[in-house]
């Protein structure tokens, strides 16, 4: 657990509030950092947004988006963490998609694939990253491993954006 306290520490030193929006994990991410103690100074809001229907109404993300990407895959993920942005005061959003299990699906990506997306706000811009993951394991294995490497990302990105390494998508008051 001390990771999850370092991860709190940074945050609160450079003064960055969280908001997730999971679909893969429901809530293990905010659930796993609300461990810490004090960690409530760093946590906006965390959703679970399972269905096409919540992603819509609490992301704002198109039937349309959805029908054309499926419900796994960085498109939507990038959706998903830029309509938490927009819903939020956090400086940091994170959100996934994914295929946890327990069966292996007939069509789309394998059981353990996992889409993940991070945004910042960072000097008037907001950048988004994400990336596609495979973890191994049962269900919930595949759960907890997305959500450690959610938040074992954020120092990193973090620090990428801080020295010019990533480029803003888009800048906020443009």
């Amino acid at each position: 657990m001390e990771w999850l306290e370092d991860l709190v520490d940074y945050l609160t030193e450079h003064d960055i509030k969280l908001a997730t929006a999971e679909s893969c994990t429901a809530g293990l991410i905010a659930s796993e950092l609300a461990r810490v103690p004090g960690s409530g100074q760093v946590i906006d809001s965390g959703l679970a947004v399972y269905s096409p229907e919540a992603k819509n109404r609490y992301l704002g993300i198109p039937f349309e988006t959805i029908s054309r990407y499926g419900l796994t895959g960085e498109e939507i993920t990038r959706e998903m963490v830029l309509g938490t942005l927009n819903n939020s005061n956090a400086k940091l959003a994170i959100a996934n998609t994914g295929i946890a299990g327990p069966g292996e699906p007939e069509d789309g990506p394998p059981k353990g694939t996992v889409c993940l997306g991070w945004g910042f706000r960072y000097e008037d811009k907001i950048y988004v990253i994400t990336t596609t993951e495979h973890f191994d394991g049962d269900r919930n294995k595949v759960r907890l491993a997305a959500a450690h490497h959610a938040l074992k990302r954020v120092c990193d990105w973090h620090r990428d954006i801080r020295d010019g390494k990533l480029a803003p998508y888009w800048r906020e008051h443009d």
